[in-house]
């Protein structure tokens, strides 16, 4: 029996700069499981802005949230990843740069993202028989939003319409923001990232996440690629 509602396969950061930033930016280490003080922005609320995306903690979603399939436990599942993981080729991309997405803000890569997407494809695909199908509800929640034909074809076989080739790597910044206040979010975002965006931009490892019972994710485990 696990203690995690659902797992999901992250990228996350090394310890680093990178690391360092992003846990403070939404005051949530992902990889400690801890909560991590803010910095100070003057005009900024902080907390406010990354209300939404710091239960998730810093990070880019390869295979979305899932609660695991009564057939299968924990153990098995890290197993799985560890396999997965000595066939993924790390993936080397120019930079990551910051950017708005509709009225949020986030980090996204720069270069050829066609080993990136092989890589999430992989993680989505690999691992599914362990996602226990989504609820009558949720699927119902998530065709109310307003999805294409492809993105309900994509939900209803993967449990996420976002995946495959509608995914998108990003590292989300914020919840929805007004003009003002995002314009406020990347001058401190462009402030406070100064030096620890990578160039070039390596993905090496992937991570095994879970979700608490308070609603937080926190890093389960780590796994480098060896393919």
């Amino acid at each position: 029996m696990s203690d995690y509602t659902r797992f999901a396969i992250y990228y996350v950061p090394p310890e680093g700069p990178l690391e360092q930033f992003g846990a403070t930016w939404l005051g949530w280490d992902i990889a400690a499981g801890s909560a991590a003080p803010h910095p100070q922005v003057d005009g900024l609320d902080l907390e406010a802005v990354t209300d939404k995306p710091r239960k998730y903690g810093f990070h880019a979603t390869l295979k979305p949230p899932f609660r695991l399939a009564g057939s299968h436990g924990e153990v098995e599942l890290q197993s799985a990843v560890a396999d997965l993981a000595d066939i993924l080729r790390p993936v080397k991309l120019d930079g990551l740069k910051m950017n708005q997405i509709g009225s949020f803000l986030a980090f996204t890569v720069e270069g050829s993202q066609s080993g990136l997407n092989a890589l999430a494809a992989a993680c989505v695909r690999e691992l599914d028989h362990f996602r226990a199908p989504a609820s009558a509800s949720e699927t119902e929640r998530r065709k109310s939003a307003g999805l294409t034909d492809r993105q309900t074809e994509l939900l209803m076989q993967w449990g996420y319409p976002y995946v495959m080739e509608e995914f998108k790597f990003h590292m989300t910044l914020s919840g929805k923001l007004d003009p003002e206040t995002a314009t406020r979010a990347m001058a401190a975002v462009e402030t406070l990232s100064f030096g620890a965006l990578p160039r070039p931009f390596i993905i090496d490892a992937i991570a095994l996440v879970g979700e608490r019972p308070d609603g937080r994710f926190e890093t389960i485990r780590r796994y480098s690629l060896h393919g």
